[in-house]
């Protein structure tokens, strides 16, 4: 399939014209429009510092049901740790830029480049995306990013200073959205570890379809602000 070249127009080609490894469209912008349009149909950027604005819709497809987070014994009792306070949106700046710092395996520099930054930064402002911060002792050690739209929650990435910090932040966010009635977490790519608290890897031509039912609620727009855990 070719990747297609996009211009000042905010639209994109079909999700499922895109390559064999998930590549569909190159160039753009970062604007809040075509970043919550991507996501309306499917797609999301992730490029390295220094390339083109690469935009993403691979197949298969990796979904968290929030209901169905796989709680292990030793994450259940980090959870019921008394030093530990969690909470929603309370810095999302913060957690943006952990995300950023954070090595991964197999990954050399951060794809969360300062123009990822400061677009999510201002979805967050815009009220499309939402942070979860996990405390210890009044510093923040773990916590994750994503994008609402509709029930559907698109996470982007995670991070964590102290083991599980960010199953933690995983394991509650889970929580909320089961109460909200979200359809799924949208995890984009296959992780073991991911696979592990309970995500499952299904066609895109199934995940397509699962977002548009997903869409016809009205998206929760505005600061998730909230403290869930003291």
């Amino acid at each position: 399939m070719p990747v297609f070249q996009l211009n000042d127009d905010i639209a994109f080609p079909d999700p499922r014209d895109a390559s064999e490894d998930g590549l569909l469209a190159i160039d753009g912008d970062l604007s809040p429009e075509r970043i919550i349009l991507a996501y309306s149909l499917g797609i999301f950027p992730w490029y390295n510092e220094g390339s083109d604005i690469l935009w993403w819709s691979p197949n298969p497809r990796l979904l968290l049901k929030p209901q169905e987070f796989k709680l292990s014994k030793s994450l259940k009792r980090k959870i019921g740790q008394k030093t530990i306070s969690v909470f929603f949106d309370k810095d999302f700046k913060q957690v943006i830029q952990h995300c950023a710092k954070t090595s991964r395996k197999g990954e050399v520099g951060t794809w969360i480049t300062k123009d990822m930054q400061e677009a999510y930064i201002k979805l967050h402002e815009l009220g499309w995306a939402h942070s979860v911060e996990v405390y210890e002792d009044q510093q923040m050690i773990g916590g994750l990013y994503g994008v609402s739209l509709g029930k559907a929650f698109f996470g982007e990435s995670m991070f964590f200073k102290k083991n599980d910090a960010s199953k933690v932040a995983l394991y509650y966010l889970c929580q909320e959205l089961t109460k909200w009635g979200f359809h799924f977490i949208d995890a984009q790519v296959e992780t073991d570890h991911l696979i592990s608290l309970g995500a499952e890897k299904i066609d895109r031509e199934d995940f397509l379809e699962q977002l548009e039912k997903a869409q016809q609620t009205p998206t929760c727009k505005g600061k998730w602000t909230k403290k869930i855990k003291i």
